[in-house]
């Protein structure tokens, strides 16, 4: 086997993560924190790219790490339009979309493109994209809903989705393109998919309030209910349960599982109680995918932070493993990840995409 070396830079909120992958192995891995007043200097988003290139220089050579003879740079996808999973080399389309946050997004992600091809020209190696934030390669069936003109969107964590799963066919000396399975990442955010032959045809829009309670998200609530809990309340408000202010943080005040299941174990019932159901949410979140799949489910796979807790996953295996088997892979690697589908195409296990720059979805023509 060929040896490839991976450069993977992963812009967040209010700081940025750097890795130099070779083949598996992790030879530098750094998380530099941005301080929040310095980046609001800058004019939106993509203004930060200068700022957080120098950062990332000046990380390289005070840890002595070089960047030469890299074999590809990888960055966080962001801003683009829904694609189909994979991994893309990031051309014009890509980084001018990227720059623009040409889906009416904004966030940290999209200075992944940009920063990977500013690397990537300067130590002359392609750049890519792997299985960005806005992977959607849902099925029609998962898309309509009982409102006309209003569709389920997919916003899940596709990498970690995606890569959980291609991790354990490979694993099993088994393809991702041949397999059904129910993957999960349960972290600080939790995802819930149906992959069906190497696609997610479903799973719970986390980012429009579906699926289950998450430690900052409140998932899915009564449309009734939600419409009498947010009548005297602020849109913007609303909206912040959804996504940041919901879940543990809403009912405890915290979204660190850790201190939550201190606090249960204390004897604190109302921290037991609302533990207990987000993981019961869980639960029957990976039974409703079940028949996505017509209950021909070849692994259920939890993946993410929270899955280190042995408890909850015994709970999982207990209540779904007359599905199909539970396999717990505990943590992230995103970085990992990002490399992994970028060796996957300089090796030719797979073909790199060409992104279209129009959404995967553009609804359906039968309904005027």
């Amino acid at each position: 086997m060929a040896d490839y070396k991976i450069f993977a830079i992963n812009p967040g909120s209010t700081s940025t993560k750097i890795a130099l992958i070779q083949n598996e192995e992790v030879l530098f891995s750094k998380n530099v924190a941005h301080e929040a007043s310095k980046l609001d200097e800058f004019d939106g988003i993509s203004a930060q790219l200068p700022y957080r290139k120098e950062t990332i220089i000046n990380l390289l050579k005070e840890n002595n790490i070089s960047l030469d003879g890299i074999s590809a740079c990888v960055g966080r996808g962001g801003g683009l339009f829904s694609m189909e999973g994979g991994t893309y080399e990031v051309d014009d389309l890509i980084f001018e979309h990227a720059k623009n946050g040409e889906n009416g997004v904004q966030h940290p992600a999209q200075l992944g493109p940009q920063l990977a091809r500013e690397f990537a020209a300067e130590y002359n190696c392609p750049a890519f994209v792997v299985n960005p934030p806005d992977v959607d390669e849902y099925w029609d069936l998962a898309r309509m809903t009982g409102l006309k003109g209003v569709y389920r969107k997919c916003h899940l964590h596709s990498l970690n989705l995606k890569e959980t799963a291609i991790r354990h066919a490979h694993s099993h000396g088994e393809k991702y393109e041949e397999k059904n399975y129910i993957v999960c990442h349960i972290g600080g955010g939790i995802s819930i998919s149906a992959h069906r032959q190497g696609r997610m045809v479903d799973g719970f829009d986390i980012v429009g309030g579906e699926g289950p309670m998450a430690p900052t998200r409140s998932g899915s609530v009564p449309v009734a209910e939600l419409l009498r809990y947010v009548a005297d309340k602020d849109l913007k408000d609303v909206k912040s349960v959804c996504t940041r202010t919901g879940g543990l943080v809403n009912h405890l005040g915290t979204s660190d599982a850790l201190e939550v299941t201190k606090r249960a174990a204390d004897g604190d019932k109302y921290a037991q109680m609302v533990w207990d159901t987000m993981v019961y949410q869980i639960c029957k979140a990976i039974g409703a995918m079940a028949p996505v799949l017509d209950c021909k489910v070849d692994g259920i796979l939890l993946g993410g932070g929270m899955v280190h807790n042995k408890e909850m996953v015994a709970t999982i295996k207990e209540r779904c493993g007359a599905i199909a088997e539970v396999f717990a892979y505990p943590g992230e690697f995103e970085m990992e990840a990002m490399a992994a589908g970028a060796i996957r195409v300089l090796s030719g296990e797979e073909k790199v995409k060409k992104y279209s720059g129009k959404p995967a979805f553009q609804g359906f023509d039968f309904v005027k």
